[in-house]
């Protein structure tokens, strides 16, 4: 057993043994693990609620802008707002889920401290003070809204996002300068190069790494790429959890650049930055819709590299607007499980 196996089998709280050699009866619905932040990931725990039971989503701790900002400033505590999203995202279809998502998400409109606060991010924080555990708060908070899944903070210490851009002023187009921050990162003007967190080595949530190692799919992405996508890959531990996971591992890309952070990235360029930050991660299926995709022998160049097959399918809502459709990334999600899955059809 190696020093970092080891580390993952603390955090995890079992053995080697516990891993792998995993049979999983037909019928039974697939354990999946997404990970990522914002509105990305909202998207994907959409669908992915409409084909299993067994969902867990990883959030990331970096965002410093709006009503998180201010209460990770004030507070001193992890960012809520990447948290409340995707709790929302995990309400049922009913009027009790859909009750609930609204109220969560419905932000104060005042002049004076209230301002721009979400009702969800108040909850949380406030279940975090009084229970002083972020997994305990985060639970109680998803039996409250009857979420289909679990919310888990990907570190439990709050992160600073920091990146190399090349080309942030543009009256001097090679320079490299350090950006700092979340919110800045993702509308940052010039070419991004890298991204690191700070600490830079910050601790998982050991229940992440659980989550990870007993998964059948890990789902990275679709999100903002380098403020919410790459974090994930930052965090030693978590790095290595998805690396030694017997899981399938998926990653869906975006169904356009986002301005500021990736503009003018191909698909293929997405995943040659993956690759630089983590270059020993594998993955089984990449995931596109195939009208953002020009170019498919090089998406295809550029995931092999990955040892991973390029799935194409329509994701993307009708009304032409970059937002992936729940009920059409469901089938695609669906699709994958079934033809790449070990074991044949989960149902």
């Amino acid at each position: 057993m190696t020093g970092r196996t080891l580390r993952l089998s603390r955090l995890r709280g079992t053995g080697p043994e516990g891993r792998g050699g995993r049979v999983r009866r037909r019928g039974a619905q697939p354990k999946v693990v997404a990970l990522g932040g914002g509105m990305g990931l909202s998207a994907s725990l959409a669908a992915l609620r409409r084909i299993t039971g067994d969902l867990t989503a990883v959030v990331t701790v970096a965002d410093d802008g709006g009503s998180s900002g201010r209460l990770r400033d004030e507070l001193g505590v992890l960012p809520p707002g990447d948290l409340r999203k995707a709790l929302a995202a995990l309400c049922g279809d009913d009027d009790w889920g859909q009750t609930w998502a609204r109220v969560i998400q419905h932000r104060f409109q005042s002049h004076g401290d209230l301002h721009d606060h979400a009702v969800g991010n108040l909850l949380i924080v406030a279940l975090w003070e009084q229970l002083g555990d972020h997994v305990q708060a985060l639970d109680l908070v998803g039996r409250l809204l009857g979420a289909h899944g679990r919310v888990l903070p990907m570190s439990a210490v709050p992160l600073e996002l920091q990146a190399l851009v090349r080309g942030h002023d543009p009256e001097r187009p090679q320079e490299i300068t350090t950006v700092r921050g979340q919110a800045t990162v993702a509308l940052t003007p010039g070419e991004v190069q890298s991204v690191h967190v700070v600490p830079h080595d910050p601790p998982a949530v050991p229940e992440v790494v659980t989550a990870i190692l007993d998964a059948d799919w890990v789902v990275l992405g679709p999100g903002s790429w380098f403020s919410s996508v790459m974090p994930h890959l930052l965090v030693p531990d978590l790095l290595d959890a998805l690396t030694e996971t017997k899981a399938r591992r998926v990653l869906s890309l975006n169904l356009a650049p986002q301005p500021g952070e990736t503009e003018g990235f191909s698909p293929q360029r997405h995943l040659e930055v993956l690759g630089r930050h983590a270059p020993k991660l594998a993955l089984d299926v990449v995931l596109a819709d195939e009208a953002a995709v020009p170019d498919r022998d090089s998406l295809t160049d550029a995931a092999r590299r990955f040892g991973a097959a390029v799935e194409l399918a329509p994701v993307a809502r009708a009304d032409g607007s970059p937002r992936h459709d729940p009920e059409l990334l469901a089938a695609a999600y669906d699709r994958i499980f079934r033809m790449h899955g070990r074991i044949g059809p989960w149902r």
